[in-house]
């Protein structure tokens, strides 16, 4: 199996969701690379970056009224679930299903950017949230998305 790496092709065009994917990749690989010594403490670090990113897209989602938000957050839960239960067996002396976990959460990754993460990037550029400042400059067009009588009115 090929290994993710970073390419125009998973940017979002949205530097605030980019810069947190491509250092998710670049963690990946350095747990890829890891010799098995350091592979418990590079798997901490993308678990522990994964719950950050995770975290703050939940709560763009949130701030923004994304509509695919509980979907979207559940997956986040699972993964970051699956991702705890690697580290856990990893520091029992399992290291075989960090590198399993390594090799699918690439390939997972991949799919989650370019399909759920790409959509709450076009949604966040329409209803004009700012993720870096939490402004929203449109917030009448995330009234017309919550209430379908209220679109086919405008």
């Amino acid at each position: 199996m090929s290994r993710l790496q970073w390419s125009d092709g998973l940017s979002l065009d949205m530097p605030a969701m980019d810069d947190g994917l491509k250092t998710f990749v670049a963690l990946l690989d350095l747990a890829h690379e890891a010799e098995d010594a350091a592979l418990v403490s590079r798997w901490r670090d993308l678990v522990q970056h994964t719950a950050r990113v995770f975290e703050r897209e939940d709560r763009w989602m949130h701030a923004s009224q994304f509509s695919s938000a509980h979907i979207h957050s559940t997956q986040h839960k699972v993964v970051l679930q699956v991702m705890h239960e690697g580290l856990t067996a990893g520091e029992s002396g399992d290291l075989a299903l960090i590198r399993k976990m390594a090799d699918e959460l690439g390939q997972w990754f991949a799919n989650h950017s370019q399909s759920m993460d790409a959509a709450l990037a076009l949604h966040l550029r329409r209803v004009g949230y700012d993720p870096a400042s939490g402004v929203l400059s449109m917030p009448d067009d995330i009234a017309l998305e919550a209430s379908p009588r209220a679109f086919a009115q405008a």
